[in-house]
This record gives structure tokens, sequence and C-alpha cells, in this order.
């Protein structure tokens, strides 16, 4: 098991910078998704953890060894590309000994490690079976086996389940988490889905034009966003932009919020609340008003939208906690200040 450090990662390609400055600590043993929209640069990112890719400037670490320069076969890392990569003309033991058999180990030792790793995945008895014919989950647990067959020391997937259907996908996830938790290797995931990121890691690093917005744990993430970009990319939020009064108080079109603090009065502020979060209740009690848009029963969760001036919140609740509106109520929507953060980026 190995920590890794990022310092000062850059990334050019020409003119355009693909990777700005990055720094990242990666304690021992954890799972760490790097979350982001296309063209964010978590796959240049991972790459160059690889060595599939030098970084312009900047340097990596292993334990506190500098691996910068070394090249990926020498790295100690197993790695699961998107498309798999699996040999289609060799059996599924053959390919997950394919790496000992490289390195020169004995049919024995390789026939050992297989069998265990057959195991671990619970593919026991798939060894003879061609490739073609496994499924698509399964193939995706040869490719796993595959990269730890040499017991790496950095365990690295690109969007590795993004073929795999909504149900197999979701398996999947608590698959390989429960694979990492047990075996204790220091794993990073590229994916660009919320879902996948918040199921699976300990440290959720969210990406945006190169740079990492935010890297913390999945509450933190979702309860404390650093910026709009978080806010926004992670589930579904609502973002107000506010206003200061001569009292110094927060406003929002024009209502005054009461325990809402903004850090600076020369600042643009935004709040941030999650629909869940957001109570739909009379007019009197809310801490501003409104009327009901549209209302969508999705079966377990019931959403409303409300219109205050011309601006549109959203609100979430179970069947259970239903508030009975209808379209053209007017309702008051109640903010709890612990439920809100004021983000001024």
């Amino acid at each position: 098991m190995s920590g890794l450090t990022l310092s000062g990662i850059r990334k050019e390609f020409g003119t355009f910078v693909a990777v700005d400055n990055v720094e990242l600590n990666v304690p021992e043993g954890s799972f760490v998704c790097l979350l982001g929209p296309s063209g964010c640069g978590k796959t240049t990112l991972l790459r160059m953890i690889a060595g599939l890719e030098q970084p312009t400037q900047g340097g990596i670490l292993i334990d506190g060894a500098d691996i910068t320069g070394i090249p990926t076969h020498k790295r100690e890392l197993g790695m699961v590309f998107q498309s798999l990569a699996l040999f289609p003309h060799l059996s599924v033991a053959d390919n997950i000994s394919y790496a000992l058999r490289i390195r020169g180990a004995s049919k024995d030792e390789q026939h050992v490690r297989v069998q265990e790793l057959l195991a671990l995945i619970h593919l026991d008895g798939y060894g003879d079976r061609a490739v073609s014919q496994l499924s698509g989950g399964q193939r995706q647990r040869v490719a796993i086996a595959r990269a730890l067959a040499l017991s790496p020391k950095l365990f690295l997937l690109d969007e590795p389940l993004s073929a795999l259907d909504a149900k197999l996908r979701e398996d999947m996830q608590v698959e390989l988490r429960q694979l990492q938790q047990k075996l204790g290797i220091t794993t990073i995931v590229v994916t660009h889905d919320q879902r996948e990121a918040m199921t699976m890691a300990d440290i959720v690093v969210v990406m945006g034009e190169g740079r990492i917005r935010q890297a913390a744990s999945p509450v933190e993430i979702y309860r404390k966003p650093a910026d709009t970009f978080v806010a926004d990319f992670i589930g579904a939020t609502n973002l107000l932009p506010l206003e200061v009064n001569g009292s110094g108080h927060a406003m929002f079109e024009g209502y005054a919020l009461p325990g809402i603090e903004i850090p600076s009065k020369n600042t643009g502020a935004t709040l941030s609340i999650r629909p869940e979060d957001l109570l739909i209740t009379d007019k009197e009690r809310g801490s501003v008003e409104g009327k009901v848009s549209f209302v969508r029963d999705l079966g377990s969760t019931i959403e409303t939208f409300v219109e205050v001036n011309g601006a549109t919140l959203t609100t979430v609740t179970t069947p259970r906690e239903r508030v009975s509106v209808s379209v053209g109520d007017e309702v008051g929507l109640a903010f709890t200040p612990e439920h809100c953060v004021v983000l001024t980026q």
C-alpha cells in the first residue's frame, strides 16, 4: 500500500493547458475519485500518474519517492482502461497471468496467483473460458484481476464502468468498493458520474478547467461545496444570487433571509440550498413567497417548482412527506440557515 503526492502538476498541449497547478495528497489505502465534466483534465491527470503522459512541470511521488521520470512498467501500478483491453485470443486465466508470465514467474506461481484472483473476483472455475464467453460484468472483473496480478502499489481505473448497463453498473460500484476495502490498496478512479463517485470514494476530487475545485469527503463536497461550480455540478441545488440591505442582512428577490450572513458586503454572493432542504409551508411562515409552477411525481420523490418573482426554485420531498399543493397555489418557502451555504466564488 502506498500514498500518492502530486506537487504543482501542469500539463500543456501546445498553447492549451489541460492540467493547471494540481496539488493533491492521497493517503495510503484510500479510494479517490477524480470527478468532473468532459475536458476538465481528469483523464490527463490519471495518465500522468500512470506514466503514459509526462507533466510539463511538477512532481509525482509515491511514498515520498519521485517517480515523475520513471517509465510506466517500473512504477508498480495496475491500470484498468475504459475499453478493458483484454486479449480476445487468450483464456480468462491467461489474461490474468499475462503480466506474471512476462515477469518470468513459474507456471506454478502463475496458477496459484490466478486461482487466488479468480476467488477474489468471484469467478472460480472460469479460468479456461474464452473472454468472448463472458458477460460485461465478468469481463470487467477479469480486467481488474489482471491489473492486480502483480500486487501493485497503486490501482488506477479510467471510467471502468461506463460501458455497463445501469443495474450492473451499480452492482459493480459496490463490488469494486468492497474489493478495494478488502485489499487496502490505494485506488484512483476517473469518472464523470456523480453517483458513482459519491458511492465509492473516501475522497472526491472535483475538477474543472484543469484545476482542482475541491477535494474532500463525499458528504463535505455535497454539504459544503467550495464554490458555485462544485455546488452546481454535484447533485441538484438551488443557486440564488444574494444582495445586502442597509442593515447588512442577506436579501433574495426583496426578501430578507434571517440567520444568513454574507462574509463581505463588497463581494457578490450566491446562496446554495439543496432541494430536499427547502421546505414548502404557509405564506406567513416562509422566508419567501411564491407560486407553484409545476409538480412532478417521480414515484420515490416529488419535485415541486416554485416561482419567486421570476426565479424558479425546486423542492424535493418523499411521498410520505408530501405537501398537498397544486399548480397555481401561493406558498411560502422556508430556508433553514444551517442548510444554506453562502458562496462568494
